[in-house]
């Protein structure tokens, strides 16, 4: 098994100041030992909010967890063939009225690329993704 964590998940560590090593312990502890992985979308994702801090400290603090994220987990590339899934995914939902977000498609599709489950707190947006496996951390 492996596992895509969202950013929701990420972000809600940094927030209660979860060490990166402390959030990695617990997810092997509830899941055993498994590939972790974040989608770049989600770096995309983390670096905006880096940008939007408030103050010094809090682009220091944020900057600093970042960097231990991305030492400690891999990032993996959204490629032309998750493209190709994301828009078919995208055409077929979208036929039937439902509309993912774009980015919480292209981490979905992430996941499902590798066959991997998501993990996030974000179930209403990913829930929506059919085929894709959802585990609320």
């Amino acid at each position: 098994m492996g596992l895509v964590l969202d950013s929701s998940v990420l972000i809600a560590a940094e927030r209660e100041s979860t060490l990166v090593s402390d959030l990695l312990i617990n997810i092997e502890r509830a899941f055993g030992e498994t590939e972790v992985v974040i989608s770049s979308v989600t770096v995309v994702e983390l670096e905006h909010g880096l940008h939007r801090a408030r103050s010094e400290q809090q682009v220091t603090r944020r900057r600093d967890y970042l960097d231990n994220l991305f030492a400690a987990v891999p990032v993996e590339s959204f490629t032309k063939e998750m493209a190709q899934i994301a828009a078919k995914i995208d055409a077929e939902s979208r036929r039937l009225g439902i509309t993912v977000p774009f980015p919480d498609l292209m981490i979905g599709v992430t996941a499902l690329y590798f066959g991997y489950s998501l993990g996030t707190r974000n179930l209403r947006h990913f829930k929506l993704i059919s085929g894709l496996k959802v585990i609320e951390l």
